[in-house]
């Protein structure tokens, strides 16, 4: 499920001068040098970047980090039996 909206109010990307919706929290930790892009959350948080689908597959982050993208689960499949 992806939330869209906080108490009927919708929320926008977090990039200057763009109005389109919110789609995409981006976290990131200085100190293990990774960022994340997890679906939208469901509360906005002051530490935390809402971005809308363009800027997210636009983003890059600086050298020697890694972005590790979580909006996509990792379907692990196992036989019955």
């Amino acid at each position: 499920m992806i939330w869209r909206t906080v108490f009927g109010v919708t929320r926008h990307c977090s990039r200057p001068q763009c109005s389109a919706e919110a789609a995409v929290t981006l976290t990131y930790s200085y100190g293990t040098a990774q960022a994340w892009l997890d679906v939208l959350s469901a509360q906005r948080e002051p530490h935390l970047y809402d971005l809308c689908d363009r800027h997210a597959e636009r983003l890059s982050v600086p050298a020697g980090w890694e972005l590790v993208d979580r909006r996509r689960p990792v379907m692990h499949w196992r036989m019955a039996g």
